[in-house]
C-alpha cells in the first residue's frame, strides 16, 4: 500500500514539474515598427540598435528599405537545453535576384534563459525583400504555437 501511494505521489510530482517546464508568453506583446532615427538606408546596410529600441505599435508596415518590424515579448519557463524555438516568417513571396522564391523563412533559436525579453523581427536590408502584402510571424516550441502576429506591408 505504501509503495502504491509513493509511486502515485512521485508520478504527480513529475507531471507537475514537467508542466512548469513549458515555455509560455507572459505579459504584453509589443509589435510594429522598430523606431530608428537613421534615414538614408543603403542596400545591404544594417544599423546597430539597443535592445530596448522603441516600437511604434501597429500592424501596417511601410514597404521601404531599412524598415525593421516584428514583436518583442517575454517568455517564462525557458531552459537552456530544452527544445529550441522555431521562428516562422511567412511572406507574400520574397524573390531573390537569382529567381528563388521564398514563401517562408525558418529560424531555429536556442532558448536564452537569461534574456529578459525576446524579439522576432525582420529588417528590409535588400531591395528584393521589400514585398508588399501579408507577412505572418509565428513562434513555436516543438509543435506548440506560443504566439503569432500578422502585418500588412504597403
Amino acid at each position: 500500500m505504501q509503495y502504491t501511494r509513493f509511486s502515485g505521489l512521485a508520478a504527480l510530482v513529475l507531471i507537475s514539474s514537467l508542466a512548469h517546464a513549458e515555455v509560455r508568453v507572459e505579459g504584453p506583446i509589443e509589435y510594429g515598427v522598430f523606431a530608428s532615427d537613421y534615414q538614408d538606408f543603403q542596400e545591404g546596410e544594417r544599423v546597430l540598435t539597443r535592445s530596448n529600441q522603441q516600437i511604434e505599435q501597429g500592424d501596417v508596415i511601410p514597404a521601404k528599405l531599412g524598415t525593421k518590424f516584428g514583436m518583442r515579448y517575454t517568455l517564462v519557463g525557458k531552459v537552456a537545453d530544452d527544445a529550441p524555438l522555431t521562428l516562422l516568417y511567412l511572406t507574400p513571396g520574397v524573390v531573390t535576384p537569382t529567381g528563388t522564391r521564398h514563401d517562408k523563412f525558418v529560424v531555429m533559436q536556442k532558448q536564452a534563459p537569461g534574456a529578459v525579453q525576446d524579439v522576432m523581427a525582420f529588417e528590409f536590408t535588400e531591395a528584393h525583400e521589400v514585398v508588399p502584402g501579408e507577412w505572418h510571424f509565428m513562434v513555436f516550441q516543438d509543435d506548440r504555437k506560443l504566439l503569432e502576429q500578422r502585418f500588412i506591408v504597403r
